[in-house]
């Protein structure tokens, strides 16, 4: 590589990074605006709409409303997915190509479409518009995320781990539990936040499977129709922190495991 194709490259990831991070900062900047109002110039600067947001019981709720629904979905799909990856993984059987195709297809179809047919299927098996119908349809959804993690990290446990315990008087279950899940550990952590943050950043099926009570991301669309405001703003900075630090500590975690693996 050259010295003009270094510095052209160095220019364009430095484009790059400013093209990712700019809208955040502003994001976070208007947040700090101390007027009813999005825009520059910036007069005056407050904490008023970040305390606002603690003080506010409505969002409050509706955090641990997507928050419970997020943890629910997730631990759904844990074990679903868990359960594929290990069907699928190591079996070999005519139509797995099949199977497998049919499994990640969940999350390769639009979530428009999705949505649409999962309120379809909610109402053929009586199910309201709520909670449960939101759980069910981010599981269907982040099942193939799990599936596909826990098969990449399963791939490379050695046979005579499992062997092993064999030979010392385990079944198939207790290696299971005892030797192929501990190993699977840094996998389900980094699925997990995944499945997680696109549980509780979804709009799309959380509007169309949800009932009265709103998740966050329903609840600041219908907030922006009344018009855009430095609280949104608070709001959206508060869960970029949060999802952040989530996905620093997921990251540390699994990198810390797979050392000691």
């Amino acid at each position: 590589m050259t010295r003009h194709t270094r510095i052209l490259m160095s220019v364009i990831y430095s484009a790059f990074i400013v093209y990712l991070f700019v809208p955040l900062i502003l994001m976070v900047m208007m947040g700090f605006k101390d007027s009813q109002f999005i825009g520059f110039p910036i007069q005056g600067w407050t904490l008023d709409w970040y305390t606002g947001v603690f003080q506010d019981s409505e969002v409050l709720g509706v955090f641990a409303y997507s928050m419970t629904i997020a943890v629910a979905s997730t631990l759904l799909s844990l074990v679903i997915g868990v359960w594929v990856a290990t069907f699928l993984g190591p079996n070999k059987f005519r139509g797995k190509l099949i199977v497998f195709a049919l499994t990640c297809l969940p999350a390769v179809i639009p979530g428009i479409i999705s949505a649409i047919s999962l309120r379809i299927f909610a109402r053929l098996l009586s199910i309201e518009p709520g909670m449960f119908a939101i759980i069910l349809g981010h599981t269907v959804h982040n099942v193939p995320f799990v599936a596909l993690v826990v098969m990449a990290r399963l791939a490379t446990l050695p046979k005579s781990h499992i062997e092993a315990a064999q030979d010392l008087g385990a079944d198939k279950v207790v290696a299971f539990f005892r030797v192929t899940l501990p190993y699977l550990l840094p996998a389900l952590i980094g699925a997990g936040i995944f499945c997680m943050l696109l549980s509780f950043d979804d709009f799309v099926r959380a509007f169309f499977l949800g009932g009265y009570e709103p998740t966050l991301p329903v609840l600041i669309f219908a907030m922006l129709r009344s018009g855009m405001s430095p609280e949104i703003n608070a709001i959206s900075t508060v869960v970029l922190i949060l999802t952040a630090v989530l996905g620093l500590w997921a990251e540390r975690s699994m990198r810390r495991m797979n050392k000691g693996a």
